[in-house]
């Protein structure tokens, strides 16, 4: 009979894949943006917000903090790479003013991060309190990692399109926070499981609105529109 800790590893190995293409996910996208050089009214927030919660996850599964995490580290180091990346682009085709905003949200997550290294290295001695502290630290950035969509749900509402809310994003988002809810379960990690949760219930409220507004969604003028804004910003770079 196969013992659980098999099980969750070779949950977690599916949980990597499904995370992986949860970050490789936005593509599409972004070979639009560079094919039509502008970000248009997609937005950084998703991404900042995810490069810091794969900063930190991987600071969580270091074997000085909490032991065993292997596939922890590797996808979320995966992940932070990647982020980079997606950010780099939107910093080359974004007007002067969000370029601004992005480059202060980095400098920030950067010195928050040191902070938090420097903090729990120096003054947590062991890796069960390290855990505990990190762990929290890591809820709190992997719920802000999965509502920060919520700043795109809101213009699908009010614009009742979803041309700016990828389908594949959303659908990858519920996949990865079901999977690693079952991981969590597996072995009982609390860290991992309340963000998780909601990153599943997170993903249903997008598919739904994805359902919803489909058929409103006016597919037609989506380049011209993209287009025009291209020339508009590019006049205030």
């Amino acid at each position: 009979m196969v013992d659980t800790g098999t099980i969750r590893m070779v949950v977690g190995i599916i949980g990597n894949v499904i995370s992986l293409g949860l970050f490789l996910s936005p593509i599409p996208t972004f070979c639009r943006i560079i094919k039509l050089k502008t970000v248009a009214d997609f937005k950084p927030d998703p991404y900042v917000a995810t490069l810091l919660n794969c900063a930190m996850w991987v600071f969580y599964g270091m074997p000085f903090v909490h032991p065993d995490s292997i596939l922890v580290i590797t996808i979320n180091g995966a992940g932070f790479f990647i982020e980079l990346i997606y950010i780099t682009i939107f910093i080359i085709y974004s007007p002067g003013s969000k370029r601004k905003k992005i480059f202060i949200a980095l400098v920030t997550e950067v010195i928050f991060f040191v902070i938090v290294v420097f903090v729990v290295m120096y003054c947590f001695h062991t890796t069960k309190r390290r855990s505990l502290i990190v762990g929290i630290i890591c809820i709190v950035f992997n719920i802000l990692m999965y509502a920060s969509p919520l700043t795109i749900m809101k213009i699908v509402i009010k614009t009742k399109s979803v041309k700016y809310m990828p389908f594949y994003l959303s659908l990858a988002s519920l996949l990865n926070g079901v999977v690693w809810v079952v991981y969590a379960l597996l072995k009982f990690d609390i860290n991992i499981l309340i963000p998780n949760g909601l990153g599943a219930i997170s993903g249903v409220v997008q598919l739904i609105l994805y359902a919803t507004f489909y058929r409103t969604t006016r597919w037609d003028d989506d380049d011209d529109e993209m287009n025009s804004r291209s020339k508009v910003q590019m006049s205030n770079v």
